[in-house]
Parts: structure tokens; sequence; C-alpha cells
């Protein structure tokens, strides 16, 4: 019987396996996968993650981005170099993943791999998990299992209002010029952005939409955005997939178990940012779920309340401002994108610096005008 089984071995559940096995407690992660595996992410990782763990991280960086530069449909071109004490972090997720479980594995957690969960049961004070592999049985469960996991609708979150966006990415292998320079694009895509960003062999080239809307050919406008950098991504490995946008204040703990990561649906509604959110998420799991062996019967319901207050209230200002900008892009770039100082702020966001509430109020004044 372990103290805490986790499913999924993604950035929350390797942060909470390596926080709880630190702490003392039995652990057991759970991956239908066989690691380390292919995940489709623009792998941007805000450096502020480095105060959440004691060791380094540089063995899981791929490259770091000093400066962003941003276009509209390519041309209009806004350029900063980041004034934050450490770039932005960029990763490829097989590796950086792995990292982060094998951290947890060094502090005595398990890990169980290539191994799908197909049902739980509740058993007056304890879960069993049952895969293909067999069953075990944990006083806890931290659901962990991504955007498409079935995981949370088992636990009994049917009714979620869960706003999922879209994304397509392709993996382009390159000789890399300018590894320190992310890409944005906002001109050439409805109610999102285009990224590329760096990494050591090659470049993570996307598309994805925040905001609702009519279907947009993703392909193309990808093969298109590509092509500018002398890219052919056509003849790369292109994955569609989902992403779980913060949707308001939300439950996150049911008898025994809570919700981390994208099954929690913590992604940035503005940036689409989804790994510190995550490992954030599976920091605060650890810290609840170590708290509730230890008997304190209300600590998963506390678990919900500091998500909901130290990440959702920041996420409800990232959504008021992601619903004016992408909404009124051409106006957003203008009086958003081209201040001089923007750069430097998304730049600060991504790092972890600032925070939305600091910026968002004049954000949003400068946009209104033009978008009542």
């Amino acid at each position: 019987m372990y103290d805490c089984i986790i499913v999924g071995a993604g950035p929350a559940g390797g942060t909470a396996a390596y926080h709880l096995a630190k702490r003392g407690r039995s652990v057991l992660v759970l991956e239908k996968e066989s690691l380390p595996r292919y995940k489709p992410c623009g792998g941007g990782v805000s450096p502020s993650i480095a105060e959440w763990f004691d060791f380094d991280f540089s063995p899981a960086i791929s490259i770091k981005a000093n400066t962003i530069r941003c276009t509209w449909k390519m041309g209009d071109p806004v350029e900063a170099e980041l004034k934050t004490p450490e770039p932005v972090w960029m990763v490829r997720r097989d590796v950086f993943d792995h990292f982060l479980i094998q951290q947890a594995q060094k502090q005595g957690a398990e890990l169980k791999d290539n191994v799908e969960v197909t049902g739980i049961e509740f058993q007056s004070d304890r879960w069993q998990v049952n895969t293909a592999n067999g069953s075990f049985t944990g006083r806890y469960l931290i659901a962990a299992d991504g955007a498409k996991g079935p995981m949370a609708k088992w636990l009994g979150f049917k009714e979620r209002k869960r706003r999922l966006a879209g994304a397509l990415e392709a993996e382009a292998p390159a000789q890399v010029e300018n590894g320190h320079i992310a890409h944005f694009e906002f001109g050439m895509v409805k109610n999102g952005y285009l990224w590329n960003f760096p990494k050591a062999d090659g470049y993570s080239i996307g598309v994805g939409t925040f905001i609702g809307g009519e279907p947009q050919d993703f392909k193309k406008i990808l093969d298109e955005y590509g092509n500018s950098f002398g890219l052919d991504v056509k003849t790369c490995k292109q994955y569609g997939h989902a992403l779980c946008l913060w949707n308001g204040e939300q439950k996150l703990h049911t008898d025994n178990a809570i919700l981390a990561g994208e099954a929690a649906c913590v992604v940035d509604p503005f940036t689409a940012e989804g790994i510190r959110p995550s490992i954030f998420t599976g920091l605060k799991a650890a810290e609840a779920i170590d708290k509730a062996v230890g008997g304190d019967i209300n600590a998963l319901e506390k678990y919900s309340e500091v998500i909901n207050e130290e990440w959702g209230t920041d996420m409800a200002w990232a959504q008021k401002l992601a619903g004016l900008f992408y909404r009124f892009p051409g106006v957003g770039y203008k009086v958003g994108v081209k201040r001089p100082s923007a750069p430097q702020m998304m730049g600060k966001i991504l790092c972890g610096e600032l925070r939305y509430g600091d910026v968002a109020g004049r954000a949003i004044k400068r946009l209104t005008p033009f978008g009542g």
C-alpha cells in the first residue's frame, strides 16, 4: 500500500513524486508510455521553476533564449533582449520530463512506465488503481494524466466547463542560427499566434488558437510560417493536440484524490504556457498529500483553494487580456506589442518575474477604447 499513487509522469506528476518522496512518503508513478517519450510542446520553460527544487536543471535544458522577436504577418518586427537574470529555458519534453522523474526516483519514488491505467475504485479510505499489469493500492491519488487523460472523468469531475485550445506543432531538425531568439508571430492566425522556439538541434514550430472561432487551415498556416525560416515543415512529423486552458475557479479535489497539471486545466489562456503551472500544481499537490497523510483532514480542500488563489487569480487577468488582444490583434500589436516596454514585460511574465495582475489593468485600458 503506497501513501500516494500518481498517474502520469509529465511535469506535474514528476514534481509531485519528487517532493513527496523527498518527504519520506511512499510513491508510485504509473505512466502509460515508455520513458523517455516524445511530447508535442513548444518547450519554453520559465526559469523561476528552479526555486521550487534543490537540484540543477542544466542537463535537461536544450538551449536558453534571451531575446524575444515578435512579428505581424511576418513584417513589422519588434525585437527585445530580456533584461531578466536568467533567460527562458528551451527544453525537449522527452528529456525534461524523464530528467524530473529520475530525480524523483533518486529520492525513492517508484516508476512503472509502459503501464496504462484501466480503471480506479475507491475502497472506503484508499484507492485501488487497476492496470493491465495488475492492481495497486494507495491511500491517496494524484491524477496528472494530461489534457486527454480519463482520470478526471473517472474521479467524477464530469461537468467541468473545460476550455480547450487547439495547437499543431512540428519538430524541424536544422542547423540552428540565432539560437537565443524565441519568435512569436501574431498576424497569420486568428485568435492566437505562431511560435518558433530554438533547440540545440532544430526548432519547435507551432500554431495555436486560444479563443474559439471559425476553423482555420493550421497545416497551411504552419507551412507558410516554416517557409519564412527556410524550414520545410511538410517533411517534418506534425502533432495536433488540445490544451486545457484555465477557465475560472474550480474544485480540484475529491475523496482522497486531486487533479494536477493539464488534468486540472491550468494552461495560461494568454500565452498557452503549461509547464510552469503544471509544476506549480505538482508542488502544491505534494504538500497537500503530505499533510493529508499526516492527518490534516482539510489538506485537499486547501489545495483547491491555493491553486485558485495563487494561480487562478492571475489567470483571470490573463483571460481578460487574451479576450481583448486576440479579438483585435492588429490593435493589440500596435498598442501592445510595439510599445518599447511590451516585449520586456512579456519576457518577465514568461520568466515568472511579473504577474498579469501587475500589468493587465494598464494593458486592458490601452486595448479597450478600440474594442469596447
